[in-house]
């Protein structure tokens, strides 16, 4: 949103009574938590990096490169402020190795990647092995290294063979500003970005005692180069030296991850990038991850399943090379525009399409229905935007939510409609029925959004919250309605919106957003009264749109707003 909208955005979960199976929303959170305990898998580079690079591994705000004699890092230092990323490099050179060391993957994963880099399609790579680690074998006369770990932390082993000489090892940070080593014996490295921690070295010999922990540390040689130092130990016996890098807070790991989870528990994530991964019910191992590489400032915000296992993503981009495979549109239209994408249950590409105008388009939510035909929402300022049989042709104002159909196969327009009046709207949710009818939910400033058997017919704050619902032709709405209040809270904003929206069998419609307002509608409250500066609101309307079933504020004394839900089998959101 705009400013002027809402000012504070914070994710809320919200509460909802016990059901006898596990919620696609908890599902979710159980994702987010296990996500960062993956396995770092590596791939052989078959063409998607550098000519030198030997292995290179992907992950939530990452890359790691691996050649011949360095490490190269590339962590993402502003992954989710509505701005071109940008990447804070760090390279690890392995200072005096021997020329002819063998770098070669160990213990393959089940996890396949895809790479579609850009329009060119002889640039793609799919079905790319992984592995849980990369070895370098005599990297220096008689000691091996081993890469591995997980999302969150870089583990890196020297294996030691016996009467092999340690001190050999040294290595030269390149693109850290200062090296320090802390009390703890901890490395510290300054960037540009922020604080990046290489944790004190585990030293141990292993034995049929377990492992015997050997003294010793981090030593610099000069500004920028390390080494390590060890008390005496047993030369007979093969020693192991194992550094753990991690993230502090000041660096991404990634941000705005747009989820869904299928009917096995299977979840599928898609974020900056575009990265779509897909991970086994367990959270323990990743299925593939596909990367529809462009250039510029490209974002997933939204993927929907069907039943078969088909992947839909939406989102935005600027490139002019995103890759494009069959598409309704192949060429972009102005400075942003929406896409559109559908990948097989491998993960390869099935379609993918811009979809926009001359301005400034953006998707954020994307549904499919049980014909695979798949309905994206989102906000458009061009006033040529791509529309098919249009319930409005026009831009009415300064920007317009939009909704459109996709048929199946990706390559026509069932319907695509400017949706807004004479103000500033967006849409931010979208959900479909058995039925194929659409429900779309997010924000309007203007006096003459377009309503239809409201249940509120007129703005009430600055901006208020809509909820809409279009027949399955898109030719006509069932009921469009403004939601929100005119009262502003501590806050001084009485500004509504709608953010996420589900529907149930029955065709109740189910909205989460944020609320500003002292007197936002509600009905049979969880919670009656604004608790501070902005509350989250859950509400639901029943088939009809013509009531609320329940309405209610969702919390505390400073700022909270709801961003997204899901409805069970039970009518439970």
């Amino acid at each position: 949103m705009r400013p002027g909208f809402l000012a504070v955005l914070i994710f809320v979960i919200v509460w909802c009574p016990s059901v006898s199976a596990e919620p696609p929303q908890a599902a979710q959170a159980r994702l987010i938590e296990t996500y960062g305990k993956l396995p770092l898998s590596f791939e052989a580079n078959q063409g998607q990096a550098g000519d030198e690079v030997k292995f290179l591994s992907r992950g939530s705000g990452y890359t790691l490169f691996l050649s011949s004699n360095d490490a190269v890092l590339s962590l993402n230092t502003s992954p989710d402020n509505g701005k071109h990323d940008r990447s804070t490099l760090l390279r690890v050179r392995f200072v005096g190795t021997n020329p002819a060391a063998t770098v070669l993957p160990l213990n393959e994963l089940p996890g396949r990647s895809n790479y579609f880099i850009g329009n060119n399609q002889a640039q793609w790579r799919t079905g790319i092995s992984t592995y849980a680690k990369v070895k370098y074998e005599e990297l220096y006369p008689g000691i091996d290294l081993v890469f591995y770990g997980n999302q969150r932390q870089l583990e890196y082993d020297f294996i030691v063979a016996p009467g092999a000489d340690p001190q050999r090892i040294k290595l030269a940070i390149e693109g850290a500003e200062k090296l320090q080593i802390d009390p703890q014996g901890d490395l510290v490295l300054h960037t540009s970005g922020g604080e990046v921690l290489l944790r004190a070295p585990v030293i141990y010999q292993p034995g049929g005692a377990g492992q015997q922990p050997i003294p010793g540390g981090y030593v610099l040689d000069g500004e920028h180069q390390l080494g390590f130092q060890l008390s005496q130990y047993d030369t007979s016996k093969p020693l192991v030296i194992d550094p753990v890098l991690v993230y502090t807070t000041n660096v991404g790991l990634g941000g705005g991850l747009a989820i869904a989870v299928d009917a096995s528990g299977s979840a599928y994530v898609t974020g900056w990038g575009v990265s779509v991964a897909k991970l086994n019910p367990a959270g323990s191992a990743l299925v593939y991850s596909t990367y529809l590489h462009a250039g510029g400032n490209t974002r997933g915000t939204g993927i929907a399943l069907d039943s078969s296992g088909n992947a839909y993503v939406t989102g935005f981009t600027d490139s002019t090379d995103f890759p494009t495979l069959g598409p309704l549109q192949a060429t972009p239209g102005g400075s942003i525009d929406a896409f559109v994408a559908k990948l097989n249950p491998a993960g390869s590409l099935v379609y993918s399409t811009y979809l926009g105008g001359g301005g400034r388009d953006s998707a954020a939510d994307i549904a499919v229905d049980s014909s695979g035909n798949a309905y994206v929402t989102g906000g458009a300022d061009s006033t040529n935007f791509p529309t098919a049989n249009p319930l409005q042709a026009t831009l009415g104002g300064s920007a317009d939510a939009f909704i459109a159909k996709l048929n199946a196969t990706g390559f026509a327009l069932v319907y695509s409609t400017y949706f807004g009046g004479g103000g500033y709207d967006s849409a931010a949710g979208i959900a479909v029925d058995s039925s194929g009818n659409a429900y779309v939910t997010g924000a309007t400033a203007s006096t003459n959004f377009p309503t239809a058997n409201p249940l509120q017919a007129t703005l009430a704050g600055p901006a208020d919250a809509f909820i809409a619902k279009l027949n399955a032709t898109g030719s006509a709405l069932v009921y469009s309605t403004y939601l929100g209040g005119s009262k502003p809270g501590l806050g001084g904003n009485a500004s509504n919106g709608g953010f996420g929206i589900a529907v149930d069998i029955s065709g109740n419609a189910y909205v989460i957003g944020g609320t500003g307002s002292t007197n936002f509608p509600t009905m049979n409250p969880f919670q009656g009264a604004s608790g501070g500066i902005t509350d989250a609101f859950v509400a639901k309307l029943n088939p009809a749109g013509s009531a609320l079933v329940y309405s209610t504020y969702l919390g505390g004394e400073d700022g909270e707003t709801g961003k997204d839900l899901a409805v069970d089998a039970s009518g439970n959101a």
